[in-house]
């Protein structure tokens, strides 16, 4: 899935790097400036990877979040996005209860936030065991999640800083590839994170065989939509500089709608397939996805 909640701002104009020259550029997971060479381009955006941590970025052109993100994208107006989300509200309630369930091994209750909800259908479940908040970018989802009576803000991930906090548990659901600075998002959510609280997110995982496989065509490779593109020690790196550790680190299986399926296998055929929304989902596992939990260093 692919939600985003924080502003795209446009990237400045940046040197080139090629297969033959590398050049130098501030990596948000290391946390310095480092060597980045250039990979291949995707979608008029150049696809550059840092030599130390592995990170790839998306060097994007003007792209406008507030534009992309509305109805359209969760109703299969983009190609990238989603072909029926609110039709597929029922197997995507199935995954989320796995996810939450999974997250309850860390912190059974408390107060929960959610960064990127979409319609909520996230915060439907943890609401069953926890005080729940919520951040989405999409106008029309927040209201959405409002008119069904959740705590959801319009906006981007700045609105943790306004207060709601702090939070025993805080996720993001494919989410921080969306995000122009996710050293800034981490740090902001590290500060916002309850003692022993924990951090969930999931992402793409950029040293998947899948990923190394099929290259620009990777179905996750996805620019401007997707800015970032994390590996194991990335992760691992973005975590320490906000004063994080991994706590848990693997590539689980989901259960996707039938309709989403079909809908990126069309995608990638170069033919638009929009399938009715029914209840059925399918257990996917390709290995190029990470579920990642984040919690405070414990003392040596």
């Amino acid at each position: 899935m692919a939600k985003s909640s924080a502003a795209l701002e446009e990237q400045p104009a940046r040197p080139r790097a090629t297969a033959a020259h590398e050049t130098l550029l501030a990596c948000p997971a290391c946390g310095t400036r480092t060597a980045h060479r250039f990979l291949y381009a995707k979608n008029r955006c150049d696809i550059l990877q840092c030599a130390a941590c592995g990170l790839g970025r998306a060097q994007a052109p003007a792209f406008d979040p507030a534009t992309y993100y509305t109805q359209g994208y969760f109703s299969g107006d983009h190609a990238d996005g989603y072909a029926d989300y609110l039709g597929a509200e029922p197997v995507l309630r199935r995954e989320f209860a796995r996810t939450l369930a999974f997250i309850r091994r860390y912190r059974g209750t408390g107060k929960l936030l959610e960064v990127g909800c979409a319609y909520g259908f996230f915060l439907q479940e943890a609401k069953r065991y926890f005080s729940v908040r919520g951040i989405e970018l999409a106008d029309d989802a927040a209201a959405y999640c409002r008119r069904h009576g959740l705590a959801v803000e319009t906006g981007t991930v700045d609105e943790v800083e306004r207060g709601g906090g702090p939070f025993d548990v805080i996720v993001l659901l494919d989410v921080i590839e969306h995000l122009p600075d996710p050293r800034a998002t981490i740090a902001a959510l590290a500060r916002a994170l309850a003692p022993g609280g924990v951090i969930l997110l999931t992402t793409g995982d950029f040293a998947s065989l899948a990923a190394r496989a099929f290259g620009s065509a990777w179905r996750l490779m996805t620019p401007p939509q997707h800015l970032w593109f994390f590996t194991s020690r990335s992760m691992e790196r973005l975590a320490a500089g906000a004063g994080l550790e991994i706590a848990s680190l693997d590539h689980p299986g989901k259960i996707v709608p039938l309709a989403l399926v079909a809908y990126h296998l069309g995608r990638m055929a170069g033919v638009r397939v929009k399938l009715p929304a029914s209840r059925i989902g399918l257990p996917i596992n390709l290995f190029d996805a990470m579920r990642v939990v984040l919690r405070g260093k414990t003392a040596p």
